[in-house]
């Protein structure tokens, strides 16, 4: 396959494999509860996350391998569907890759017509198949988690024993409580017990990328609005091959996300590529 193609289909899947930032909502600022304690309101937020339906982000940080990132992206929980628009340090003169995900097919691409590539733009990964697993270690097409939603690792902060209150600032002119706390990977396991089995799965498979990335401890920042809303999320640890440190804004929420497959004649199916070296 064609390294530039293969090159820009990691990073991007990497990228959307830390959008795992957290709950959101756009809803109106106000006063934190006086009352309220910064691990109460945590909770309180996280449980909110069971609402979301579709979000609309955008992330900013660095990732390992990929170095910085810069992506923007919407996001259907049902049916599952991903659009997303990013840069990564390491695409040299590919450009902004572009990634969906629609249908249990992932699309990476959207550049100039590539020849080796037999003219095609696209390159299409079937996200269930075997082949969707010839990434390096840690790469998220080998589980599937390249359509991860973004807000199931929000609740991974009320594991934390120390969750304090940074202070009062304001995101996307939004009034919000900023939060800070930082969790091992382990004892977020051991929180896992009391959720039900599909979300004990999903954040079980979080937790095993992050080992993957050789990340133990992650260090978490939350913005929360006065709706109990995270407006902005934070998640940094240290990796084995670079620094993770990655910000998600939450731009909107709920509202209609339409993805659709690039044309099929702009489209190279990666189960053929294979098929066709094997053949050789």
């Amino acid at each position: 396959m064609h390294t530039s193609v293969r090159r820009g289909a990691t990073g991007a899947a990497l990228a959307a494999l830390v959008l795992g930032g957290g709950a959101v909502a756009c809803s109106k600022g106000a006063d934190e509860s006086p009352e309220m304690t910064p691990a109460a309101a945590v909770a309180k937020a996280a449980k909110n996350t069971e609402d979301i339906t579709s979000l609309h982000y955008r992330m900013t940080g660095k990732v390992p391998e990929s170095g910085k990132v810069a992506a923007e992206a919407s996001m259907s929980m049902k049916p599952p569907a991903m659009s997303m628009k990013m840069t990564a340090a390491n695409s040299g003169d590919d450009g902004p890759v572009e990634m969906r995900v629609v249908d249990g097919a992932m699309y990476v691409g959207g550049g100039k017509p590539d020849p080796e590539m037999g003219g095609k733009s696209w390159i299409k990964f079937d996200m269930s198949a075997p082949e969707a697993g010839t990434g390096s270690e840690g790469d998220p097409f080998a589980d599937g988690q390249a359509d991860r939603n973004p807000a199931a690792e929000s609740t991974f902060l009320t594991g934390s024993k120390n969750v304090k209150k940074v202070g009062t600032e304001t995101v996307q002119g939004v009034k919000t409580t900023h939060y800070k706390g930082s969790v091992t990977l382990d004892s977020l396991r051991k929180t896992l017990k009391g959720e039900d089995k599909a979300v004990r799965e999903q954040r079980e498979k979080s937790l095993e990328q992050y080992e993957k990335m050789g990340v133990d401890t992650l260090t978490m920042d939350t913005w929360i609005d006065g709706g109990d809303r995270t407006r902005q999320f934070r998640l940094r640890g240290t990796a084995d091959k670079g620094p993770l440190d990655v910000t998600i804004t939450f731009l909107d929420y709920n509202k209609p996300v339409t993805v659709k497959a690039p044309p099929a004649k702009d489209t190279a199916d990666l189960a053929e590529i294979i098929k066709g070296a094997q053949e050789e």
